[in-house]
């Protein structure tokens, strides 16, 4: 493998010494460097052009990109993108990110960027409880770990939140948004079913207090087939004696207030309990 395929390979950025134990040569390196194919950022750190910028503070910092920072490396749900950078670092610092120090599992080699394990467990421990809860079910959907795993490695008082968040998680989402608005109908006790399939219907995002059908759209939702589809589901529903909400992304992550009141509007008049 080339000098410039390695680079891209290990995420467009390097540490010299790392190219050297490849079999890349010094020689090739300064070659690279003086025909502009790759940038010498400062002594040691060479990258590509379009090497991402995270991806070179990373090695830049000594780290690797970690808890939120390193979720899509992983195919993991992240409901934001992090305002500040997540790195792990065993020693040293850098300004402006949130630093992780503990590890517990080899990085992503040869990308900048920490362990499956190491970047669920920051996340538990870091990132509010919501957004944790959507990075580990994922993870647990994905069947790359497991809640009793996870557990663990989290003993004693400190981690006393993290396993909090691991009760949150229950592995029935589709999405991100449906962890989140699991937990908002969950937290306002009521009783709430996942991905139920509900005969002449078909499978349900959620079923609340037995008869409220409440449905999360994505952007497929927009196209002509799946409205017609959509359509056809909602009169069956209503035809089966039950109710329907339809909400979407911004309604759910930005307007939770609207959805919990509707659905509160529509329990009062036929709960029983």
């Amino acid at each position: 493998m080339d000098l410039a395929s390695y680079l891209k390979y290990a995420g467009s950025v390097a540490r010299t010494s790392a190219l050297l134990k490849a079999g890349c040569t010094e020689r090739a390196i300064r070659n690279a460097v003086t025909a502009g194919e790759i940038k010498r950022l400062r002594h040691g750190v060479v990258a590509l052009p379009e090497a991402a910028p995270n991806m070179v503070a990373a090695v830049l910092a000594n780290g690797l990109l970690s808890c939120a920072s390193a979720a899509a490396h992983h195919g993991l749900w992240c409901l934001h993108e992090p305002k500040k950078l997540h790195l792990l670092c065993k020693h040293g610092s850098a300004a402006g990110v949130v630093i992780h120090r503990e590890s517990l599992v080899p990085p992503l080699f040869p990308l900048p960027v920490a362990g499956l394990t190491d970047t669920l467990l920051h996340s538990l421990r870091c990132l509010p409880e919501v957004e944790a809860a959507i990075v580990v079910e994922s993870a647990v959907l994905q069947g790359t770990t497991t809640l009793d795993y996870l557990r663990q490695r989290l003993p004693g008082n400190r981690n006393g939140g993290a396993r909090k968040v691991l009760d949150l998680v229950d592995g029935t989402a589709d999405s991100p948004i449906e962890v989140v608005a699991r937990l908002l109908f969950r937290r306002q006790g009521i009783h709430t079913e996942t991905q139920v399939d509900l005969p002449g219907i078909g499978i349900v995002d959620f079923l609340l207090e037995g008869f409220l059908i409440v449905e999360l759209d994505g952007a497929s939702h927009l196209e002509a087939r799946q409205v017609r589809k959509d359509r056809r589901r909602n009169n069956a529903s209503t035809l089966d004696g039950y109710a329907v909400l339809r909400y979407g992304y911004q309604d759910v992550v930005y307007n939770q207030q609207k959805i919990i009141g509707e659905v509160w509007q529509v329990l009062r008049g036929r709960m029983v309990r």
